[in-house]
């Protein structure tokens, strides 16, 4: 029985294609993309479920050249869409509930889905607040399934965030950035290897990662619909047309994708902080939240492994009327008497009611191996 590696290659030699064109093992890596659904109208719901049901958005106001952040589905089954003007979408749907930004509740949240991912692996790239690849090729959870890991993840986000994520699990990022997609809202899809040839030379060319609307538009002038016309295009002729982006194209109309995934930069800092529904009123409110928050710190930098790269502590507050300052010093280890002191400095500044306290440390910057082995990195993926 001929096994998936195999099967990828003979099918792809049909097209006239070079195997010498594909990975030695497409089967190497397994690659996860999580996008939340209409993640921060979906905070929203969560946090007022009589938003649930009805058409919302989250963005500027109209009469101040606002724009739509993001909406649910209610919202964009009237045509309500991301980057709208905020009046358009009024128009559209009128019975829209247009809601302002609430970026530090937003914020809250992405911290815990990160938390969440880095449980599986290291290798997490999140390209915004609701959003990440990750690699997961070298996991041990579920004996290395990565369709159970993203569905393990999934259901965490549920049960811990209280909001829905879609993912797509594949060989690259390319292709699972697709398949998250594909079964939106709160849905998984998985592209096995030996199905990457048939479902990507059924795909429409303007799904193609780097293809904008203007060349879109030149392709399809082309004759090009799919990706299965542009498999009849040789790489010299789609340079030719194209530039650099005819290799993306010719390698990205196969299935190719050698990007690898790339973990944030070095963590900088690790904090904790807590949005109180009713302000704290004075300094002994600020002090008695101390403890809970110092305890929350120090879980997650046991989480982290920062403990040995600290170098700062400090104390965030947020008044009532919206000023914030943040107060630190010097310091290798976590110390909760430090704490508050920088909390009474702190509040000093201000003498009001608090509605957020936060305390973080300061880590020690990457060391120069670290940056070395980053950088060989980069230099052996340039292709």
């Amino acid at each position: 029985m001929l096994n998936a590696h195999t099967v990828f290659i003979r099918k792809a030699l049909k097209y006239g294609v070079s195997k010498f064109d594909y990975p030695v093992n497409p089967n190497v890596r397994k690659i996860i993309h999580c996008d939340c659904d209409c993640f921060y109208a979906a905070v929203e719901m969560r946090d007022d479920p009589r938003l649930r049901g009805q058409p919302l958005a989250v963005g500027g106001r109209a009469d101040q050249r606002g724009v739509v952040a993001t909406c649910n589905y209610e919202a964009r089954a009237f045509g309500v869409r991301s980057a709208m003007p905020t009046s358009l979408a009024i128009r559209r749907c009128p019975a829209l509930i247009v809601l302002p930004p609430a970026m530090e509740k937003y914020r809250e949240a992405s911290r815990q889905i990160l938390a969440i991912y880095r449980d599986y692996t290291d290798a997490v790239e999140p390209l915004s607040l609701d959003e990440a690849y990750l690699d997961v090729s070298n996991s041990s959870h579920h004996k290395g399934s990565a369709t159970l890991i993203a569905q393990e993840i999934r259901a965490r986000i549920k049960a811990t965030v209280g909001i829905t994520a879609s993912a797509g699990v594949a060989s690259n990022k390319f292709l699972a950035k697709i398949a998250s997609d594909w079964n939106k809202p709160d849905g998984l899809f998985v592209i096995l290897p030996d199905q990457v040839v048939a479902f990507v030379a059924a795909l429409p060319v303007a799904r193609l990662f780097g293809v904008g609307k203007v060349t879109a538009a030149k392709l399809h002038g082309m004759g090009i619909q799919t990706c299965d016309d542009l498999l009849r295009w040789s790489h010299p002729d789609l340079l030719q047309q194209f530039g650099k982006m005819g290799t993306s194209l010719y390698l990205l109309c196969r299935g190719i994708d050698r990007r690898e995934v790339i973990s944030s930069s070095e963590r900088k800092s690790v904090s904790v902080e807590e949005t109180y529904t009713i302000d704290l009123p004075d300094l002994a409110a600020c002090q008695a939240e101390l403890p809970a928050l110092y305890a929350s710190l120090q879980t997650r930098m046991q989480r982290a492994k920062a403990e040995d790269s600290i170098q700062k502590l400090y104390v965030k507050i947020r008044f009532a009327d919206f000023r914030q300052t943040t107060v630190e010093c010097r310091g290798n280890t976590l110390d909760e008497t430090v704490y508050a002191e920088l909390l009474e400095t702190g509040y000093l500044r201000g003498k009001q009611a608090v509605r957020l306290l936060g305390l973080g440390t300061r880590l020690a910057d990457v060391k120069p191996e670290q940056q070395l082995g980053l950088f060989t990195i980069i230099k052996n993926d340039e292709h």
